[in-house]
């Protein structure tokens, strides 16, 4: 998951030095053509996960361009820890994700508690909870729950919401937002 290069700096690690100055991240949607103006030449993506002790910090898209591998990369990331299984993230997802970190202003990179579900995770979880839909997007490649240690469960769900793209689901009591590139809903707000 990590990228390294004894011999020099890689055009990743370039970027990633003029990320710091020049990141803004923006969903794809035409009824979200708001963050597509000047959004910018690059936009990334920070998480960390609590179940793998993994961590991701990729530039995903430059200049109009999604990057394969650093999409291939976001999908092995948000893999179904329980099995493993791997299923490729959509790429609105990956927008949502990025647009709503940077209206969030942090650093800090995302504590993901669930990206890809597997059938057979979502059946289990769906048995321990009433929350868990029979037919999650999460199982499509198209969801992920997460949590920032140094903003609110409400200051995300602002965030998410104000991209007018994508579901977002506000668990307080959970203390974590799903965000989603389903149709544009909110519930527990």
């Amino acid at each position: 998951m990590t990228e390294s290069n004894t011999t020099g700096m890689t055009r990743r690690g370039v970027l990633g030095a003029f990320a710091a100055t020049a990141i803004v991240a923006a969903p794809t949607y035409s009824n979200a053509a708001g963050f597509l103006r000047g959004g910018g030449d690059i936009r990334r993506i920070r998480m960390m996960s609590p179940r793998t002790g993994e961590r991701l910090d990729t530039i995903y898209w430059i200049e109009g361009d999604y990057i394969k591998d650093a999409v291939k990369e976001i999908s092995m990331f948000m893999r179904d820890w329980r099995t493993n299984d791997i299923k490729h993230i959509d790429i609105r997802t990956i927008d949502i994700l990025a647009a709503s970190h940077n209206l969030l202003d942090v650093s800090e990179p995302y504590m993901l508690l669930s990206g890809y579900r597997s059938p057979k995770t979502n059946s289990m979880l769906r048995s321990r909870s009433r929350g868990v839909a029979k037919n999650s997007r999460h199982m499509k490649g198209e969801a992920a729950d997460l949590r920032l240690s140094s903003r609110s469960v409400s200051q995300m769900f602002r965030a998410a919401v104000s991209c007018h793209a994508g579901g977002v689901g506000k668990y307080s009591r959970s203390n974590f937002v799903h965000m989603d590139c389903g149709p544009v809903r909110s519930w527990g707000g």
